[in-house]
């Protein structure tokens, strides 16, 4: 691509780009904290369902200090739903080592070497914030690249095609409106559907266009078939509260308030995991898709003779103040209807 055209690429962009709450106006310095916290956030998740999020983030603990300082507890609830739980864990420890260190470090080095930041975050932060010269290589910008050079090696062995081409591209002054250009242009225009061609900044220069088949990049090796699991969730009450259990911190949904469970497994044991012994009553079953796996989860529902020290009972009235996940809001809205028919 040609240095014509990359300035084509920052002229689009100072016109039509998208307006996001954690982007700075034109003109104005870039807040690192506001990046970070966005770049961590979209991570295999949508601009739509972020935004609500970053607000009630940024509304909560408007800076990094203010982040560091939460409740680790407080912090996995404001991010139920929002999914991979993982990066919320990450968030905590990592906004505690930058009020350690009293900044963000502003190179991707630095950045790396913080909880939760890879080489793509680094990258972003960098340049969007720092202004520095960085590689910036998201799924959007894979797209881009993929088309603008029509390359035929499918992902994910051509990543490393990719960036070395990215890493052409990108300009030396101005790294972070490039990078937030090609993820625009990706978003909006290169769509992996059904891409505007016509209304591309490069359509000129995109050879994937010229062969007249720009949606078929970029290439894809086919995936496997995703495995089904299987488990049983209990609703156990009593006086009108939910018996609730804290998550292992390493695993899957780690660290979060969550119904009782068994095993997720092929064939699951009923009743294995249930809290207590007692006359488990069917309330349905709920689907549910992970990245590498699905799930059918059925509900069991009970009544508890007491309750047991130490354990974790919330007004069943008020479950959606407990920053359940996605999968046990939705199981708790099945309890919520068999409470109201039992």
């Amino acid at each position: 691509m040609s240095v014509d055209a990359s300035n084509r690429l920052i002229h689009w962009y100072d016109s039509s780009r998208r307006a996001l709450p954690w982007r700075s106006a034109p003109g104005e310095a870039a807040d690192p904290y506001r990046v970070w916290l966005s770049e961590v956030m979209l991570q295999q998740t949508t601009v739509a369902a972020v935004r609500s999020y970053f607000d009630t983030f940024t509304r909560r603990w408007p800076t990094v200090e203010a982040l560091a300082a939460a409740a680790e507890a407080d912090v996995m609830s404001a991010w139920a739903g929002l999914g991979y739980y993982a990066r919320a864990r990450n968030l905590i420890a990592c906004a505690r080592r930058v009020a350690e260190l009293g900044a963000f470090p502003d190179s991707e080095e630095g950045l790396r070497a913080l909880p939760g930041i890879g080489r793509y975050t680094a990258a972003a932060i960098a340049a969007i914030a720092f202004g520095r010269r960085a590689v910036v290589v998201d799924a959007n910008v894979e797209r881009v690249v993929s088309r603008l050079f029509a390359i035929e090696q499918p992902l994910p062995g051509a990543r490393a095609q990719i960036y070395d081409h990215a890493d052409r591209l990108t300009p030396a002054e101005r790294s972070g409106d490039f990078a937030q250009a090609m993820m625009d242009l990706g978003a909006t225009i290169c769509t992996p559907r059904d891409p505007a061609c016509m209304a591309c900044p490069l359509t000129a220069d995109c050879r994937a266009r010229a062969s007249g088949h720009a949606a078929g990049y970029p290439r894809k090796t086919p995936k496997r078939p995703r495995p089904h699991r299987r488990a049983f969730a209990y609703w156990l009450e009593h006086r009108g509260d939910v018996l609730l259990v804290r998550r292992p911190k390493r695993g899957m949904l780690g660290g979060m308030l969550a119904l009782p469970t068994g095993n997720w497994a092929e064939q699951p044991v009923a009743g294995e995991g249930a809290p207590v012994a007692a006359e488990w009553r069917d309330a349905g079953a709920v689907d549910h898709v992970f990245t590498h796996f699905s799930l059918t989860i059925r509900l069991l529902c009970a009544d508890a003779p007491g309750r047991g020290a130490g354990e974790i009972w919330w007004p069943a009235k008020r479950l959606d103040e407990a920053g359940l996940p996605t999968l046990f809001a939705k199981l708790a809205r099945r309890g919520a209807e068999w409470r109201t028919a039992a």
